[in-house]
């Protein structure tokens, strides 16, 4: 089973979110279940410096519009892992992160640079391909190589089945009409049944029409898309390939995410060892200089700061949970506004709230091993890897029932063995309750230590989630 996987970010080089780690895990798994992959990405400054030695395999000559002509580099990781580099570097060898520029504004050319990544994926796998080597399977991801399907499928002869993997579709890659032409689309493609969608040309709407199987990030994720609430103005598209739909829920990189051989934290741990999680959370109070109190919950978010994130709840509800008594760590950065709020709940209580405005994986590390409990009151979540870490680390989440969080955290009190909490009104009040809920139950120390060993005897791992992408190549091979 040959596989090509496309994506725009891979971790741990160039990440902005979950799509990073995915593509940074799945395909060992895959690998390690047996399949002939290889990793397309393009070749920005930081996959450069890690693959110094890259070996220049094509050049592509433009395929149409103002695409412009490009180079193929072959480089291999450490653990054997082999990647296809695109390089351009007017597109490609930029500062800031892949999609914006470093004052944090969309590139202009986006659409060129993703829209190339997208033609030479179908160049790769169809007849035309200059590699010796052709897949059976495109597996494309998100937006930023949603037109890779499109294009197999009008501007390549033969060719390999398509996968398309929503990670969010409220991220659908929306440029003006104009740009049909500079991507070397045709004018008869602009049609309802084509990329047009709403007076625009969407890359994430061609993708989902033209991709011969679609999947998303969970299974409950997948049954949310196809309402109009949660479908994003594609949801009829959506509920139309209903049959070539499946939810596949993400799993978790346990090499990295794994308490017991951790080397970010203060004291490693394991479900036989929980008692040295007290370590870890006398730690992260020195480390955000709170007071070390064992006699209080400690919650805690790592997240981007934003409404979809849902943590606007948690701004508004931070005095009621500082009076509980209660502290809270939040790491993260985003909404300005969210910024402020947070900034102003830790002045008004530094013996209970502290923040970090910003990223950094270590401290991500220790949050996860050091809080009690872990705070994603999320509107929607595709999926969602932070309540994942948190199950790993005995951490019990505490979450709003909404794509791969339904679909990963039971509620303690449902008469299920719980590993977790979840409440489903989006309201301050909703998120209060349920994290007097969670103090209560880490008052119980024997009810609290089943949460943690329910949690912690999950499989969060890729296995099972290779497996079913493996099933789901097999079946398009066999058509």
């Amino acid at each position: 089973m040959k596989t090509l996987f496309v994506t725009s970010e891979i971790a741990p080089w160039v990440k902005t979110g979950g799509l990073g780690d995915v593509a940074g895990a799945l395909p060992q798994a895959l690998r390690q279940a047996g399949c002939d992959l290889r990793v397309l990405a393009p070749r920005y400054p930081a996959l450069q410096k890690a693959f110094p030695n890259a070996e220049h395999l094509a050049h592509l000559p433009s395929l149409g519009g103002q695409l412009p002509a490009a180079d193929l580099y072959a480089a291999q990781h450490a653990d054997g892992l082999p990647f296809l580099l695109l390089d351009c570097p007017q597109l490609f060898d930029r500062p800031g992160n892949p999609y914006l520029g470093p004052e944090g504004i969309d590139w202009l050319d986006n659409h060129l640079r993703f829209g190339l990544l997208s033609r030479v994926a179908a160049r790769l796998a169809g007849d035309a391909t200059p590699l010796d080597w052709r897949p059976d399977i495109l597996h494309c991801h998100d937006w930023q190589t949603a037109l890779a399907p499109y294009y197999l499928r009008f501007y390549e002869k033969g060719g390999a089945a398509s996968v398309l993997t929503i990670h969010n579709l409220a991220f659908q890659g929306i440029f003006p009409p104009q740009v049909l032409d500079e991507l070397g689309l045709l004018a008869s493609d602009w049609h309802i049944d084509g990329v047009e969608y709403y007076s625009q040309l969407s890359f994430l709407k061609a993708g989902l029409r033209h991709a011969d199987r679609l999947t998303t990030v969970s299974p409950t994720y997948a049954r949310e898309i196809q309402t109009t609430a949660e479908g994003m103005g594609l949801s009829g598209l959506l509920r139309s390939r209903a049959a070539e739909l499946t939810g596949i829920l993400n799993g978790i990189d346990t090499t990295i995410w794994n308490p017991a051989s951790d080397s970010h934290l203060a004291a490693t741990y394991d479900r036989e060892h929980l008692d040295a999680k007290r370590k870890n959370k006398a730690a992260l109070q020195r480390q955000f200089g709170l007071p070390e109190r064992s006699d209080c919950p400690l919650f805690a978010v790592v997240s981007r700061l934003t409404s979809q994130k849902g943590l606007d709840l948690v701004a508004a509800a931070g005095d009621l949970l500082a009076a509980l008594p209660a502290q809270l760590v939040v790491l993260g950065n985003g909404d300005k506004t969210l910024e402020a709020a947070f900034r102003k709940l830790a002045e008004r209580h530094p013996q209970h709230i502290a923040v970090t405005i910003g990223f950094d994986e270590a401290l991500a590390h220790h949050i996860e091993a050091g809080a009690d409990c872990f705070l994603m009151p999320s509107r929607f979540e595709p999926c969602g890897l932070n309540q994942m870490y948190s199950l790993a680390y005995g951490t019990p989440p505490l979450v709003r029932a909404t794509g791969g969080l339904a679909d990963t955290v039971i509620d303690a009190d449902s008469g299920a063995l719980g590993n977790g909490f979840v409440f489903s009104e989006t309201t301050p009040a909703a998120l209060m309750h349920t994290v007097r809920r969670a103090a209560e139950a880490w008052r119980d120390p024997k009810r609290w230590r089943q949460l943690q060993m329910a949690a912690m005897a999950g499989d969060y791992s890729w296995r099972v989630p290779a497996a079913r992408y493996l099933d789901l190549y097999r079946t398009l091979q066999r058509q």
